[in-house]
């Protein structure tokens, strides 16, 4: 869900004319998008992004909940006018944080557990191939390939692959 457009304007101390002529699109549609009217396309977003001098993903809302499981084909999707594309934002990251990006491998079996990493870790699993039950001790989820979940590192969680050849993305947010 798109944040309002008026609070990032002022913080970036840009008028509603100024903006709107910086990002190439009308006044009227920028009013309408301020007053949470209107469905900006990803040309458009990435325009206003690029003249608030703010990544694209901080248009979205900052707050989120300490899990996060979106499936295969859920999500809001961000689409373009000019080719066949179409993304969803899963995760914008945080500022001052860092990110290790693993892709895992993991034979079916026995349940990895997992210690609670540092303090303010996040994790973040997308599933390419397979299945995996995955997450924080009493909230795993059974996720198929396509589906992400996030959920706090820093308490004890558990992985396993109910299935041979399951690839999964994992990415380690941490302070």
């Amino acid at each position: 869900m798109l944040q309002p457009f008026s609070a990032k304007r002022s913080r970036a101390g840009k008028s509603l004319p100024a903006l709107a002529a910086q990002a190439g699109i009308a006044k009227s549609t920028l009013s309408k998008f301020e007053a949470s009217n209107g469905n900006p396309n990803v040309e458009t977003l990435w325009a206003l992004a690029a003249a608030l001098d703010v990544p694209l993903s901080l248009l979205f809302e900052a707050e989120a909940p300490a899990t996060k499981l979106i499936r295969a084909g859920e999500g809001e999707p961000m689409e373009t006018e000019q080719t066949d594309f179409s993304a969803v934002l899963l995760s914008r990251c945080p500022l001052k944080m860092r990110r290790d990006v693993y892709r895992v491998v993991m034979p079916p079996g026995e349940i990895r557990r997992a210690q609670p990493h540092p303090r303010g870790t996040i994790e973040h699993m997308v599933v390419c191939a397979g299945e995996m039950r995955a997450g924080p001790d009493g909230q795993e989820e059974l996720l198929v390939a396509g589906d992400y979940y996030t959920y706090p590192g820093d308490h004890p969680h558990s992985y396993q692959a109910p299935q041979p050849d399951t690839m999964f993305m994992m990415v380690m947010e941490a302070p």
